[in-house]
């Protein structure tokens, strides 16, 4: 398979997606069940108020995290779906970077 551009590449489209280690965390909390804002404050330390909100807001314009109503976010289908490469990065972690 030819991959040519960077924008034909699956590889970098997923790294471009995923470009910050915010993101992932974000998506990892996510992942283990809807929260709201001051939960996922709580939940990942050290994140700035003004960075929460503007991943926040990427993720749900990117189709991964929808807020209700309620003002829980939950991640979408889409956003789940990230769970595989979460459980990658953790098995590479544990086995080569310990």
């Amino acid at each position: 398979m030819m991959l040519g551009t960077k924008q034909n590449c699956p590889i970098a489209k997923v790294a471009e997606l995923l470009s910050d280690t915010w993101t992932m965390l974000i998506m990892r909390a996510l992942t283990e069940g809807p929260k709201r804002f001051c939960e996922l404050e709580q939940w990942l330390g050290n994140i700035s108020t003004r960075t929460l909100t503007l991943k926040l807001t990427k993720l749900c314009s990117q189709g991964l995290v929808e807020k209700q109503a309620t003002g829980l976010y939950t991640a979408t289908k889409k956003g789940a779906g990230l769970k595989i490469i979460e459980q990658a990065m953790i098995k590479y972690n544990d086995q080569y970077l310990k």
